[in-house]
């Protein structure tokens, strides 16, 4: 196992609408520092030591750039800009990939407070079984809906997924040589179509995605415990 095969692709497409911000999610502050650097900084810090390849929207490029002068941010990634859908953004990505004996985690930009357990199992099982998913079982009473009626499963059987999604390069080169599908809500579901079976690995409870105001609130929240601790 090679440290210099592993990859992160981070995906920063996201807008700011139902943050009810005109900033993109990924550029908002948490801490002092935007959202997309906190996300960079946790796969900087992974044992496995990933070449980090950030997915931006064109239109982004600059605010980016604008945005590493600002706060001297000096971790090395390659930026990617992104495309219509996620599935065309992680293609663009993963052509910046050509060791084929790679491991490839795809994270969602905002979610910044991902932990550093969470990360390097998935590279550690990724690496074993071909693929690692990260989870969490719902602590929530379930029930499905169908047509006019709903009727109430077990929770032991949902799990919430997270990223990182992380694959073996084989995987994702085969998966992301099929046509878009609307139901590509995520990487893993692309790559289980291309029929590979999927792996969930344990994921983390506050590896939430920012996605309304009160996220930033409740993150601000948790990063202050975790100083005081």
């Amino acid at each position: 196992m090679s440290k210099n095969q592993f990859y992160a692709i981070i995906v920063a497409g996201g807008s700011g609408k139902r943050m009810k911000s005109d900033t993109p999610k990924q550029f908002l502050l948490l801490k002092g520092k935007p959202i997309l650097m906190l996300s960079i900084e946790k796969f900087y810090q992974s044992k496995y030591q990933p070449t980090i390849i950030v997915v931006l929207a064109a239109q982004e490029l600059e605010t980016w750039k604008n945005l590493i002068k600002e706060y001297r941010f000096t971790i090395p990634h390659q930026i990617v800009t992104g495309g219509i859908e996620r599935f065309h953004s992680v293609k663009n990505a993963l052509s910046l990939v050509t060791d084929e004996h790679a491991v490839i985690a795809i994270h969602d930009a905002v979610r910044p407070l991902v932990s550093l357990k969470t990360i390097d199992n998935c590279f550690e099982k990724a690496f074993a079984d071909g693929n690692a998913i990260a989870a969490i079982s719902s602590k929530d009473s379930i029930r499905i809906q169908e047509e006019n009626k709903n009727k109430a499963i077990s929770r032991n059987q949902v799990y919430l997924i997270q990223t990182p999604q992380t694959f073996q390069y084989q995987q994702l080169k085969l998966a992301y040589k099929q046509d878009f599908e609307h139901f590509f809500t995520d990487d893993a579901s692309v790559v289980e179509k291309a029929g590979f079976a999927i792996h969930l690995s344990g994921g983390d409870e506050y590896n939430f995605k920012i996605t309304f105001p009160e996220d930033i609130t409740l993150a601000t929240a948790l990063l202050d415990q975790a100083i005081h601790e």
